[in-house]
């Protein structure tokens, strides 16, 4: 399984959204600054994101974009699944699949549901929240470590930053 960059921007804008949950709406302009990326892509994602129900709109001078529940209610599988439609690992094991002509024949196959299997506990179990808290402990040693060796807040540009 590979997933688009529009996930991997997808969902950290999601992750920038739970480190800000109940402190209001975060503008289009600090979210795709801090990734890196131009606000008509990340436009197009949080749109997604809102019909999916992930996220919402205030408008105005304060206005942004905002979790519509908590980052601990949220699981990665369903940020993925909006955005990338399909999380499997091959088309055979897709749930949304027609089912595959040598299922029967294939001796992979038990492989790859295994695969799919771990691959969906892991999304379905992992919350937002979790990844905003790994996030920001990472940042924690990164900022450390480059205090150490003087070169600033992060050894990463915010644009190469994953």
């Amino acid at each position: 399984m590979k997933l688009s960059t529009r996930s991997k921007y997808g969902l950290k804008a999601v992750v920038d959204l739970a480190i800000r949950y109940g402190s209001g709406p975060v503008s289009l302009p600090t979210l795709a600054g801090e990734q890196g990326i131009s606000e008509g892509y990340l436009e197009q994602l949080l749109r997604e994101l809102k019909k999916g129900g992930v996220v919402d709109t205030v408008r105005g001078a304060q206005g942004g974009y905002e979790l519509v529940c908590a980052p601990s209610e949220l699981s990665v599988q369903r940020v993925l699944s909006l955005l990338e439609g399909s999380t499997a690992v091959v088309d055979c094991v897709d749930i949304d699949s027609r089912g595959c002509t040598s299922a029967c024949t294939c001796s992979a196959r038990p492989l790859f549901l295994k695969l799919q299997s771990r691959i969906n506990d892991v999304l379905e179990k992992t919350t937002i929240q979790e990844l905003a808290d790994d996030y920001l402990e990472q940042k924690k040693r990164y900022e450390k470590a480059c205090s150490f060796c003087g070169q600033g807040d992060s050894p990463v540009p915010a644009r190469n930053r994953e």
